[in-house]
């Protein structure tokens, strides 16, 4: 998830515990991601990131 947002513009901000927080310039809201080593997030969770960070769904 981090690598697909980044790849849309978001930066990583600073890391805070297990939640890395991301920011885009010129955007006023910030994403924070949960990462708990290679454990895959949950599909309404990861749904939720994507929508917020302005990823398109392919699977429509």
């Amino acid at each position: 998830m981090c690598r697909l947002i980044e790849a849309y513009g978001w930066r990583l901000a600073r890391v805070k515990g297990i939640h890395f927080v991301y920011s885009k310039p010129g955007e006023r809201k910030i994403i924070s991601v949960p990462v708990h080593g290679q454990q895959d997030l949950k599909p309404g969770l990861a749904s939720k990131i994507a929508r917020d960070a302005g990823v398109e769904s392919k699977a429509q």
